[in-house]
C-alpha cells in the first residue's frame, strides 16, 4: 500500500491525529497557513520590498530579521534553483509514498549535490536547529520517492520556513530512514485509533474534544 506524504507527517506528529484525519476524510489547511506556503515562490519580490510593504505580507518575524535572513539565503549554492525554480507542485510515486513536492531542484540548477534535490515548504516556525520530526519524514518520503521514479540515489532533501526566511538542509541519515520506516509500518498496521498522545501537541489539534485526552500547557507546542 503506498502512503501520502501527508499520511506519514500526520502520523509522525500524532498517530491518532491521522486516524481521525482519515475517519472524517478532513484534509483541508486553514488559508493563512496556504498563504505563509506560497511565500516560497516569491523570495526574489519580497527580497526587493521594504519594511512597510513586508509587514502586509504573512512573515512571522519583523520585516529586518526577514530582510537579513533572505539577503543570507541569496549566498547559498542553492539560491537561483530554490528562488526560481523550473519544476513546482511535482506529484511523484515511489514504491512506498506518494505525493507532492514544493519544488525539484535540478543538478544543472544547483551546486549543492550531484542529484534532484527536493524542497518542501512549510507554513509553521522552524526549530532551533533541524527541522521538526513530521517535516524529517516527510522529506525522506519525498526523497526515496523522487530517487524511485529519476533510478538514481537522493542524499538529500530541502524544507523551506518562508514565512520566517529560513531553509534548512536534510541529510537522509540512517537513523532519519529508520524513523521514516517506523512511521510506515504505523501507518500500514493502523486498523483502529492508536494509544492517545496526550502531551503538549494536543492543544493545537482539532480533534482533541472527541480524543479524549486532557489538553496542558501551550509552553512547547511545536510548529506544525
Amino acid at each position: 500500500m503506498s502512503v501520502s506524504f501527508s499520511s506519514l507527517a500526520r502520523a509522525a506528529y500524532c498517530p491518532r491525529q491521522l486516524y481521525y484525519a482519515r475517519k472524517e476524510e478532513d484534509w483541508s489547511r486553514p488559508d493563512e497557513s496556504k498563504r505563509r506556503q506560497q511565500l516560497c515562490h516569491r523570495y526574489n519580490t519580497l527580497h526587493e520590498q521594504d519594511a512597510a510593504a513586508l509587514r502586509s505580507e504573512p512573515i512571522d518575524v519583523e520585516p529586518h530579521v526577514y530582510l537579513d535572513r533572505v539577503e543570507s539565503l541569496s549566498t547559498r549554492a542553492y539560491w537561483p534553483a530554490i528562488a526560481e525554480p523550473s519544476q513546482t507542485a511535482v506529484f511523484v510515486e515511489g514504491r512506498d509514498c506518494h505525493g507532492r513536492i514544493t519544488k525539484v531542484l535540478e543538478p544543472d540548477t544547483q551546486d549543492l549535490c550531484d542529484h534532484p534535490l527536493p524542497t518542501l515548504a512549510s507554513p509553521g516556525k522552524p526549530p532551533e536547529t533541524g527541522v521538526w520530526e513530521p517535516q524529517s519524514v516527510r522529506a525522506v518520503a519525498a526523497a526515496y520517492a523522487l530517487s524511485w521514479e529519476r533510478e538514481r540515489p537522493i542524499e538529500y532533501a530541502l524544507v523551506e520556513y518562508p514565512a520566517y526566511g529560513v531553509v534548512r538542509t536534510v541529510t537522509l541519515t540512517t537513523r532519519r530512514a529508520a524513523t521514516y520506516r517506523r512511521v510506515l509500518r504505523t501507518v500500514r498496521s493502523m486498523d483502529g485509533p492508536p494509544p492517545r498522545v496526550d502531551d503538549d501537541r494536543c492543544h493545537s489539534c482539532r480533534y482533541r474534544d472527541r480524543c479524549g485526552v486532557k489538553t496542558r500547557s501551550l509552553a512547547s507546542l511545536l510548529g506544525f
